[in-house]
């Protein structure tokens, strides 16, 4: 039977239907789901277009199309339109990011006229968990208070230029970053343990569904590595995060950040996909 497929611009009515397709996997879809649940799809408030993959009047797969090119629930037809669109478009996002089964074939067909990439991470192990940490949390790890934004952007900056190899400062002078840790701790988000003025651990809890949320941003001071800082910290805000944002807590890691990854499995984080990352 013949299909009829397009794509179009989602717009705010599709929003329940979008929520649907979401569901289908509460952990890998987070990032958007959270997006969506935010400010719905209007593109003014979302930053950019979520497209939309319909198939006989049904929305099969979505994309979001922003700061990140995110795939969702996407197919070999899907990800050939979603890629037709983001040729025509032209590059507009600072990276793409989703499942290794949707990013890399929407990659191959996009690095012709996009490439070439500054960095590509084609293996990151999504990790979760549900149950309460299998270590004990460190006491001393608490959420961030908004008097100490200040206090806690450096060790953001460097979290954030470490991992992506570039500065969030380099872009108006840093605004948008810092306000984007600000809204992060003033949303109970933010967390650290701060001995002396000064942050040795800190994590983020960047985006949230109703059913689970991705940690990000996971730093320890670089001369106290290798002490254990990392296990105790993250057990905290495993129990944090399932106390008061969401019961599933997940995140994604570079497969050869070998430590990250023994201490992620030592507070009782589980393997639960892989995701690939293209950086621009």
């Amino acid at each position: 039977m013949l299909r009829m497929s397009s794509l179009r611009v989602l717009r705010p009515s599709d929003v329940d239907e979008v929520l649907e397709l979401l569901a289908r996997d509460p952990i890998a879809n987070v990032f958007v789901e959270s997006r969506v649940r935010a400010v719905g799809l209007d593109p003014l408030r979302l930053g950019g277009e979520m497209w939309g993959h319909v198939v006989d009047g049904r929305i099969e797969a979505v994309c979001h199309c922003g700061a990140n090119l995110v795939p969702v629930e996407a197919g070999p037809e899907a990800v050939r339109v979603f890629a037709e669109r983001a040729r025509r478009q032209g590059r507009r996002c600072a990276s793409i990011v989703g499942p290794r089964e949707m990013v890399a074939p929407l990659w191959e067909q996009l690095e012709p006229a996009w490439g070439p990439a500054r960095d590509v991470r084609p293996r990151q192990p999504v990790l979760a968990t549900s149950r309460a940490p299998t270590v004990a949390a460190d006491p001393a790890v608490r959420r961030v208070r908004p008097d100490e934004i200040d206090l806690v952007l450096p060790s953001c900056v460097a979290m954030f230029t470490e991992e992506v190899g570039v500065s969030p400062m380099a872009v108006d002078g840093g605004a948008a970053y810092r306000a984007r840790v600000a809204e992060l701790v003033r949303a109970g988000r933010s967390f650290a343990r701060i001995e002396d003025g000064r942050v040795v651990f800190k994590a983020e809890v960047g985006a949230v569904s109703p059913t689970a949320c991705q940690v990000q941003g996971v730093w320890v001071a670089p001369d106290l590595r290798g002490r254990g800082l990392s296990v105790g910290g993250m057990a905290a805000v495993v129990q944090l995060a399932q106390r008061y944002i969401a019961p599933t807590v997940s995140l994604y890691v570079n497969d050869y950040n070998t430590a990250a990854r023994a201490a992620y499995r030592r507070v009782g984080f589980a393997p639960g996909g892989t995701f690939m990352s293209v950086l621009f």
